[in-house]
C-alpha cells in the first residue's frame, strides 16, 4: 500500500497560483499544481463558478477538479475587484485562465498588464486553439473531437462518437500545468516569467498523432476502432455465462499455448493456421466465433481466475460508479475520503464520498487530499486580510457587492465526520 506524502515534502510547496478558470480544462491545471503542493487561489464571480450548479453529465466537474484550492469571490468587472486581483498577483508565481480570447485584456488582466505588475509571473492560458486561423472559434471538447479525428476513430463507420470522458479538457489542463512547470524551471535561470498556452484542438491532434503516422507508414487510413484490423489475434470483448461480458487478450505466441491449455483447446493449439499471432489475426473471422461459443460455458469470474493464474491480460467490464469499491484502488490509496460542499449536490447537503487521486507516486508515496473543494468565498476574508484590507474595508466591499465571504468550516479531508456534515 502506498504511503501518503507529508505536506512539507510536496514539490510545489511555497508556489502561489491564482486561477480564474471554469469548467474542466483550466481547473484541471490548477488541481494538478495544487495536488503537487502549490497554494491555488480560485477566483470566482460573486455568483460562484457556474459548474457548482451544473447537473447532467457536468454534475461532477466542480467536485472533481477543484480540490486542494482556496476560494475568493470577487466582482472583477468593478475596478475595485480588479485591484484585489492585482494585489494577489503581485506576489504570485502563476496565473491561470481559460476565458475567450480578449476577455482578460478587457478586464486589465491580460499578460501584458500583469507582467508589468509582476515580471516574474507565469501566465497560463487554456484555449480552444493556439494562435492561428481557428483561434476566433468557440471550442468544446466535443467540437475538437469531431474536427480532430478522435470521434471518427471512436465510433463505428459513419457514426462519429465522442470519447466517454472529457479527454481533451483534462489533458489540455495537464499540458497547461506541464507548461507552467517548465516556465518555473526556466525562471530559475532568467528571473522572468512568460506566457504559456495550451489548447483543446492541438491536444486532440496529439492524441490521434499515432493514427496520422499509421497512415504515413502504411499508406492506408486508420479504420475506426470498432472496425479496425486488430494487431492481435485475440483482443476483444466476449459475452459469457449469465449475460456477463469480459475483455480478453492473447497478444503473443507465448500466451497462446497456456490459453489453449487452460481452456481445453488442444485442436486450436495444434492448428498450423493459428501458429503465430499474425496468422491468428488473419483467422479472426472464424476463430473468434469458435472461442465465443466455447467461452459461453464459463462465468466471468471463472475466466478471470484462469487468466489471472496464467498471467494473461483480461478485464471485467465495469461502470464508473463500480470503481468506488475497487479493491486495488482501496488497497493502494488511489481513492481519498472527501466531504463535498452542499452546493455540489442535488440535495443541497454536504456529501461524504471518495475521489480519485493523481495517478502517480513520488518516492513511492501518493499525493494526498489536503482540502476538499472549497465553499464559495470561504477564503475571501483571510486572503484580503493578508493583503492589508481592514475589517472596515472588507465590510464596505461586501456591502457594495464587490466581494463575497463565507465562513470556512474546518475540514479533515482524510476523515470527514458526522460533525462536519452537520455543520456544512
Amino acid at each position: 500500500m502506498s504511503k501518503v506524502r507529508a505536506n512539507q515534502d510536496l514539490p510545489y510547496s511555497g508556489v502561489r497560483v491564482v486561477e480564474m478558470t471554469h469548467m474542466v480544462m483550466g481547473p484541471t491545471c490548477g488541481m494538478v499544481l495544487a495536488d503537487l503542493g502549490a497554494e491555488v487561489i480560485k477566483v470566482e464571480p460573486i455568483s460562484g463558478d457556474s459548474t457548482r450548479a451544473l447537473r447532467g453529465s457536468g454534475a461532477g466537474f466542480f467536485s472533481t477538479f477543484n480540490r486542494n484550492k482556496k476560494s475568493i469571490a470577487v466582482d472583477v468587472k468593478d475596478p475595485r475587484g480588479v485591484e484585489i486581483i492585482h494585489k494577489l498577483l503581485a506576489g504570485a508565481d502563476i496565473f491561470s485562465e481559460n476565458f475567450k480570447s480578449g476577455t482578460m485584456d478587457k478586464l486589465r488582466l491580460g499578460y501584458a498588464a500583469l507582467s508589468r505588475i509582476n515580471p516574474r509571473l507565469i501566465y497560463v492560458s487554456h484555449k480552444g486553439f493556439l494562435p492561428g486561423p481557428y483561434d476566433h472559434r468557440t471550442a468544446l471538447d466535443e467540437v475538437v473531437q469531431m474536427m480532430g479525428g478522435l470521434a471518427y476513430m471512436t465510433g463505428p463507420e459513419g457514426r462519429p462518437l465522442r470519447a466517454g470522458t472529457s479527454v481533451n479538457d483534462i489533458m489540455g489542463g495537464m499540458f497547461g500545468a506541464i507548461g507552467a512547470m517548465a516556465a518555473l524551471a526556466q525562471r530559475e535561470r532568467t528571473g522572468r516569467g512568460q506566457e504559456v498556452q495550451s489548447a483543446l484542438f492541438e491536444n486532440n491532434v496529439f492524441l490521434v498523432a499515432q493514427h496520422m503516422m499509421q497512415y504515413t507508414v502504411t499508406g492506408t487510413a486508420a479504420a475506426p476502432m470498432p472496425s479496425r484490423i486488430s494487431a492481435w489475434g485475440i483482443y476483444d470483448v466476449f459475452s459469457v455465462k449469465n449475460g456477463e461480458q469480459i475483455f480478453l487478450a492473447v497478444v503473443s505466441d507465448t500466451q497462446w499455448v497456456p490459453f489453449c491449455d487452460a481452456f481445453g483447446l488442444a485442436e486450436l493449439k495444434s492448428n498450423e493456421r493459428l501458429a503465430s499471432n499474425n496468422l491468428r489475426v488473419q483467422a479472426r473471422e472464424w476463430l473468434l466465433p469458435q472461442l465465443q461459443k466455447h467461452l459461453e460455458a464459463f462465468t466471468a469470474a471463472e475466466i478471470s481466475a484462469i487468466f489471472e493464474r496464467c498471467g494473461l491480460p483480461y478485464a471485467p467490464i465495469m461502470k464508473p460508479q463500480d470503481l468506488f469499491d475497487d479493491p486495488h484502488l482501496l488497497a493502494t490509496g488511489g481513492l481519498a475520503q472527501v466531504t463535498l460542499p452542499p452546493d455540489a449536490s442535488d440535495a443541497g447537503q454536504a456529501i461524504a464520498t471518495r475521489t480519485a487521486l493523481l495517478p502517480l507516486t513520488l518516492g513511492g508515496e501518493r499525493l494526498h487530499l489536503r482540502a476538499p473543494p472549497p465553499s464559495l468565498g470561504q477564503d475571501t476574508q483571510a486572503l484580503l486580510t493578508d493583503l492589508g484590507y481592514t475589517a472596515e474595508d472588507l465590510g464596505r466591499l461586501v456591502e457594495a457587492g464587490i466581494v463575497k465571504c463565507r465562513d470556512a468550516q474546518p475540514h479533515d479531508a482524510s476523515n470527514p465526520s458526522a460533525n462536519e456534515l452537520a455543520s456544512a
